[in-house]
C-alpha cells in the first residue's frame, strides 16, 4: 500500500512528491480467546519485527498485536538520510512543522489495519517514541471524527498507549476541539495511557508532560500520565508491567495473568 507524500524541508514543503511504501506487517497471534487488537507502531529507524518480539512476551493472552514497519523516508531531522518513520519530523517536540500528509498517511494506514478485525474484537493503537506520537496522534482523529486533512475517521479506538512520545499538530488542537463539543465528548470515552522517563534524552520529559495536558484540556479525561524516575529513551519491564495491567483493566480482558 502507498501512499503521496511531499517532504518538509527547511520547514516548508517541497513541491516534489513521492509515493512510500509501507514495509513488513508483523502479527502476535493471541494465544487465548481474541478479545482485543492493538497495533503497536515502533520508533524512528526501527520496524515492526522488533516490537512483535517485545510484546510477544506479555502475560496477555487475549490480545493480537499488529506490528506494521513506516516506510523509509527522508527525514529533516537527520539532514534528509533515509530511514523508517511514520512521518518526517525536524525535532522530536511538538515545536516543529507538522507534516500532516505523513501524519494522515501512516494513521490511514493503522486504520485499515484495524478495519478488519472482527465486530466484537476491541481496538487500539500503543507505540514508542515516534510511533507513540503516531497513537497519540491517531486518537485525537478519533475523538475529532476526521483526520488533519478532514476525511472521516471510520473506527473508535477502546486503548492508546504513548511511551516516550509527544503530540503532533497540538498547536492547532484547541481550536479544533472548541470548535467540537461532539469532539470534546467522544475524547472523554477514549482512554489514554502515557508514560515518560525523567532521564529521557531524546524526547525530553517535558514534551510528553506538556502533551498529556494539551490532551486533558482538549476533554481526554481519562488520561493517566506517568513518569518513571531515572529512566531514558527506551522500555522497561516495570513500565511494561504497568501497560499490561492498564490494558488488562481497560479492555476488560480474561486471561490476563
Amino acid at each position: 500500500m502507498s501512499y503521496s507524500h511531499s517532504n518538509i524541508s527547511s520547514g516548508s514543503r517541497s513541491s516534489a512528491r513521492r509515493s512510500l511504501e509501507f514495509g513488513r506487517t508483523h502479527v502476535v497471534r493471541p494465544k487465548g480467546k481474541h478479545q482485543a487488537t492493538i497495533v503497536w507502531l515502533h520508533g524512528l529507524g526501527d520496524n515492526g519485527s522488533s516490537s512483535s518480539q517485545l510484546l510477544e512476551t506479555l502475560p496477555l493472552p487475549n490480545i493480537k498485536w499488529i506490528c506494521p514497519t513506516a516506510p523509509t523516508r527522508p527525514v529533516s531531522l537527520l539532514g534528509g538520510f533515509p530511514c523508517t518513520a511514520w512521518f518526517d519530523v525536524g525535532e522530536f517536540s511538538e515545536e516543529g512543522p507538522d507534516d500532516w500528509e505523513g501524519l494522515d498517511a501512516s494513521a490511514a494506514h493503522i486504520v485499515n489495519l484495524l478495519s478488519a478485525e472482527p465486530s466484537d474484537v476491541k481496538v487500539g493503537i500503543g507505540g514508542f517514541s515516534m510511533g507513540a506520537a503516531m497513537a497519540l496522534y491517531s486518537a485525537t482523529c478519533c475523538a475529532l471524527g476526521k483526520y488533519g486533512n478532514g476525511v472521516p475517521y471510520p473506527i473508535f479506538l477502546r486503548a492508546v498507549v504513548g511511551l516516550s512520545g509527544w503530540l503532533p499538530g497540538s498547536r492547532s488542537l484547541r481550536n479544533k476541539f472548541e470548535a467540537s463539543h461532539e469532539a470534546t465528548r467522544r475524547a472523554a470515552s477514549i482512554p489514554i495511557l502515557q508514560f515518560h522517563g525523567t532521564a529521557d534524552e531524546v524526547v525530553a520529559l517535558k514534551y510528553g508532560e506538556k502533551s498529556a495536558q494539551t490532551l486533558t484540556s482538549a476533554g481526554f479525561r481519562t488520561l493517566v500520565f506517568k513518569s518513571q524516575e531515572g529512566m531514558g529513551h527506551y522500555t522497561i519491564p516495570k513500565e511494561m508491567n504497568e501497560v499490561c495491567s492498564w490494558l488488562n483493566s481497560r479492555l476488560g480482558l480474561e486471561g490476563y495473568r
